[in-house]
């Protein structure tokens, strides 16, 4: 009887679910169809899945993201059309959110129809959203991420070798896609440290984990070496990334930032109320659940260590909403089991509906607001006047949309222009990605009257220039006063003679 019952619930669930993923999705796809990718990187991820799909890996390793390239390389055996690595990427992303929410309510023992209003809490998140329409790694990297919170917390209450295997299988495919799961490293450590049962240290179990994490940085350097790239290639990105050789486009050096409150400050301003005051509030509320028998996990106390360490650790580095991209799920489930705690079960619906609502006011106000993009009119114009050789000011936007132009070389400095003249270039977009990224080197060319211009919004969105500020190094205030000074011009798009 009680299986039985069991059953019941378990399909009441995945129905409740479902009605909330699919409307997560429609979150994540609205006007999608009208949105350009929305910067550098992910312009750069669809030209490089095209390129490892074709054999050429040159690129294989960029941003130390393999796995990546090599998951979508065989979608693009069948198109290269970009929407459809957006659609899929936001719909990766989506099931990621499912499968946290079906974790928590698991172990916190959510009635199924809660467990719907976690994943739709969780699910309308401002930065998720934002971010699960773009084409990076942070959309997989949401899964991997929740696939490893399971198995770690499995492996913790029940400790066996197969069950920290299982762990380092995840870590190993997080750091495949998304080299910021060396993050996460860390925080496996306060987790052994609080734990102190020696598994990882028993015979053999250390080295076949760390074997395990290791295999593919081997496998795939092979493959590297075969391309002709180094052996060292992929582990050099993450050395460069911690010591920089040189200052980027923008003028950033270095990957420490003192602006210590960034990220209190983007909470505070883009999501939902009930995040800060759960993040302020949640050890006081659960202070037994936190600071008791430390040795003896519990649900409230595993994610609580997960997102307090991942807030204290990213707010030493350079900084962007990204930066707590594999935090925010857990800072919402966080919110919702301490509503759980204090209110009836009316009151928790009422309550968190209400949030939801205000983060679909949010979603409106700052992410669709800024569509449709002026790429398309941008190609068009240039397709009608036989353009094909076009530069453009550090932004590739275009790209997706220009199939037709012999090359689209973006440019970080108005000096490259003479060369590039001489080359049998044409014209040279003015695109306003320069104000995002903090590269300004286009003043004669801002003062040049143009052929034609158009506006695109979302060069102006404080979350895309908030997005830009681990590039820049700017602080939050920074980040923002300079969107508040490109929003006073009309137009973003600008081409020019060359």
């Amino acid at each position: 009887m009680s299986a039985a019952k069991n059953d019941n619930q378990t399909r009441e669930t995945a129905f409740w679910l479902l009605l909330a993923l699919l409307a997560v999705a429609g979150l994540r796809l609205y006007g999608l169809a009208d949105a350009a990718l929305p910067d550098y990187d992910s312009v750069r991820n669809w030209q490089i899945v095209q390129e490892v799909a074709q054999g050429n890996l040159r690129n294989l390793f960029h941003h130390g993201s393999p796995g990546f390239s090599l998951l979508y390389a065989p979608v693009a055996w069948f198109t290269t059309n970009f929407r459809i690595f957006q659609y899929l990427n936001a719909l990766l992303a989506t099931g990621a959110v499912g499968w946290l929410a079906a974790f928590v309510g698991r172990e916190a023992r959510l009635r199924p129809a809660e467990t719907a209003l976690l994943a739709l809490l969780v699910g309308s998140s401002i930065f998720l959203t934002f971010s699960g329409r773009d084409f990076t790694m942070g959309s997989p990297s949401l899964g991997l991420f929740a696939g490893l919170l399971q198995a770690y917390y499995h492996r913790l209450r029940h400790p066996s070798r197969p069950a920290l295997l299982r762990t380092a299988l995840w870590l190993m495919l997080g750091l495949c896609v998304n080299y910021k799961f060396l993050l996460t490293v860390p925080i496996l450590v306060v987790f052994e440290l609080l734990q102190r049962d020696g598994l990882f240290w028993q015979r053999g179990s250390w080295w076949r984990a760390a074997g395990l994490v290791a295999a593919p940085y081997v496998l795939l350097s092979a493959v590297g070496m075969v391309a002709g790239l180094p052996w060292y290639r992929w582990v050099g990105v993450y050395y460069n990334i911690v010591f920089p050789g040189a200052a980027n486009a923008s003028g950033r050096v270095g990957s420490v930032q003192t602006d210590l409150f960034y990220y209190l400050q983007y909470l505070r301003d883009f999501e939902s109320p009930l995040v800060l005051l759960a993040l302020v509030a949640g050890p006081v509320l659960w202070r037994r659940e936190l600071f008791s028998e430390l040795r003896r996990i519990n649900l409230v106390r595993y994610l609580a260590v997960w997102a307090y360490c991942y807030l204290a650790g990213m707010s030493l580095l350079i900084k962007a909403p990204r930066g707590l991209l594999l935090a925010y799920g857990l800072f919402y489930a966080l919110a919702f089991l301490s509503l759980r705690r204090v209110l009836p079960v009316r009151a928790l619906a009422a309550v968190v509906l209400l949030a939801i609502g205000f983060n679909l006011y949010r979603i409106q106000r700052e992410i669709y607001a800024y569509t449709p993009s002026r790429y398309p009119q941008v190609a068009a114009w240039l397709q009608a006047h036989g353009a094909r050789r076009v530069a453009s000011t550090v932004g590739h936007g275009l790209a997706p949309f220009a199939l037709g132009l012999d090359s689209l070389q973006g440019i970080t400095n108005e000096n490259q222009l003479p060369a590039l003249r001489r080359r049998g270039y044409q014209y040279v977009l003015l695109d306003a990605y320069w104000r995002v990224a903090g590269v300004p080197q286009f003043d004669s060319l801002a003062r040049r009257p143009a052929l034609a211009a158009w506006p695109e919004p979302l060069l102006t969105s404080p979350l895309l220039f908030l997005e830009h500020s681990e590039y820049t190094g700017l602080s939050y205030h920074e980040t923002l006063a300079r969107q508040q000074a490109a929003r006073l011009d009309s137009v973003q798009l600008r081409l020019l003679p060359l």
